[in-house]
């Protein structure tokens, strides 16, 4: 089993902990919003991703996802998601990223009985990404956000038929929204698994706990993992760097 270990940093962060990264030994999921992807300097960029390859660091990306939606209805956001996607990929061409995270953008309180259409904008949003992806040789992975259930992510990525187009599990968000059980959600998507985001809450706010802090039941988390996912990218996703040595230090505790 190889797991490597990976923790959540916006890019606008990443002049400032370089450093750190470095003397730490830290591999960063650079998270790009709008923000950072409209006033990105490539060659400040290309000077960090410089800087992490001489340095032996490993990076992931997460995609910008604010208001956008890879599936919807509205050819007006689907062309502005596709321009986000677009910019996160000319990022990852220098970065080199192992995967890159996107959010799906299902909604089943707007999507509703619209799931097949919703599906087919899907599939031409992220066949670029994929294409783009598998050219760079980063593996793009859908994570679970609104998702009571597992059947939307399964069918988009039977649809795509990859084996770089996989699943991001967030426990953090399962946790919140779920309506089936931990060992059904892994009996369905568990062998999909490549990335996951690791967070504890209590179930009613996306508090981005360390682990063991919250109510989510990691001891059966990690024996799930270890049988469906033994060699996925995790990630820790806290919020500020206490809490991310914290995280990372229980987390090693268990893989």
């Amino acid at each position: 089993m190889t797991n490597y270990l990976f923790a959540h940093l916006p890019y606008r962060y990443l002049g400032d902990y370089i450093k750190y990264i470095l003397e730490k030994r830290i591999n960063p999921e650079i998270f790009f919003n709008a923000d950072a992807l409209d006033n990105l300097v490539m060659e400040e960029l290309a000077s960090y991703a410089k800087a992490l390859q001489a340095g032996g660091i490993l990076c992931t990306i997460h995609a910008p996802f604010m208001d956008l939606n890879p599936g919807s209805p509205e050819p007006l956001i689907r062309r502005a998601t596709a321009h986000r996607f677009s910019q996160v990929m000319d990022a990852a061409e220098i970065l080199r990223p192992v995967s890159m995270v996107f959010h799906p953008g299902y909604d089943r309180w707007r999507q509703g009985d619209s799931q097949q259409e919703w599906l087919g904008h899907c599939l031409d949003t992220f066949r670029p990404v994929l294409e783009r992806g598998i050219r760079i040789g980063s593996a793009i992975a859908i994570e679970n956000i609104f998702e009571t259930e597992p059947s939307t992510i399964k069918g988009l990525l039977d649809a795509m038929d990859s084996p770089s187009f996989r699943h991001c599990f967030d426990v953090g968000h399962w946790n919140l929204f779920k309506n089936v059980s931990m060992e059904e959600w892994f009996s369905v998507l568990g062998t999909y698994i490549a990335h996951v985001h690791v967070h504890d809450n209590n179930g009613s706010r996306d508090d981005h706990l360390p682990i063991g802090d919250g109510s989510i039941d990691f001891d059966l988390y990690f024996r799930l993992m270890k049988q469906y996912a033994p060699d996925a990218v995790y990630t820790v996703e806290a919020h500020n760097r206490e809490k991310v040595e914290i995280a990372m230090t229980r987390l090693k505790e268990h893989i």
